[in-house]
């Protein structure tokens, strides 16, 4: 997730996956919770590593990958992919001219992981799907916190934007670890496996019109979830909320969870 890149001149909803994903089966059964695109190949030494960090790569400091990735077919490539870029629906900094997120290409996708020796075993063929996977997760994040900020920009009339990223796979947040150990006590109710991914995204949002910015910090879990009953199709679930870095963020997740409950209890119900 979160493979955003820039120019160089990431609450709990279950979201359906609309990619079909029979290029990702494999002779093995995969893991419960495990994402259907094959992360192994992504390990790396550093445990919040990108998959194409590394060396004397000159970085971009917003997404933490390379400036420049090739567009060309890569030596020995079989199957010409998609040079288009997908733009996200994500404004990115803090003006309007700085426009919006860019997705990569499938083509600078396969060439990234390449480049960086990720790429063994992933087939040519699946590179795009996982491309439009990992475009779609990221897309229904962005939703989930524009929803958490929807208070703060109706008071601003301004909407928030998205300042930097960082994937942080190998790390569990401290809500995940509270959610395994929960597990272990009640399995029938608590998930018993991890987040397949984790991001912590940095987002802008106004102090009012010409105001300025105030960056706040949200942590991304990602899950896989039940397929779906009709179509038999992946599912996922994303737990996105405010960093716990502040007395408001922590009020704010106070409130999102004790809100619902009090309308509940004064007999307040939701359409």
């Amino acid at each position: 997730m979160g493979w955003f890149w820039a120019d160089s001149t990431d609450s709990k909803e279950a979201a359906k996956c609309p990619v079909d994903h029979t290029s990702f089966q494999k002779t093995s059964t995969p893991q419960a919770s495990a994402c259907p695109i094959d992360h192994s190949s992504f390990k790396s030494s550093s445990v919040s590593e990108c998959p194409v960090v590394g060396g004397d790569e000159v970085l971009n400091p917003l997404n933490n990958m390379p400036m420049a990735i090739s567009s060309e077919l890569a030596p020995g490539q079989k199957i010409k992919l998609s040079t288009e870029r997908t733009i996200s629906t994500i404004p990115r900094g803090e003006s309007d001219d700085q426009g919006l997120w860019e997705y990569p290409s499938p083509q600078q996708m396969l060439n990234a992981m390449l480049k960086k020796g990720k790429g063994d075993g992933i087939p040519e063929d699946a590179v795009t799907s996982m491309v439009e996977v990992h475009n779609f997760l990221n897309e229904g994040a962005w939703q989930q916190i524009l929803q958490w900020e929807d208070k703060y920009t109706q008071d601003t009339r301004v909407e928030p934007r998205l300042l930097k990223f960082t994937g942080r796979p190998h790390d569990l947040s401290p809500r995940a670890r509270m959610y395994l150990w929960l597990g272990q006590v009640f399995p029938n109710t608590f998930n018993t496996q991890p987040p397949f991914d984790r991001h912590d995204w940095t987002v802008l949002r106004s102090l009012g019109r010409n105001d300025g910015w105030k960056p706040v910090r949200y942590v991304i879990d990602y899950y896989s979830a039940p397929d779906d009953e009709d179509t038999g199709m992946p599912s996922f679930v994303l737990d996105t909320r405010p960093a716990l870095d502040n007395p408001q963020n922590a009020y704010d997740r106070f409130s999102h969870w004790a809100y619902p409950l009090y309308k509940k209890a004064m007999g307040e119900f939701d359409d």
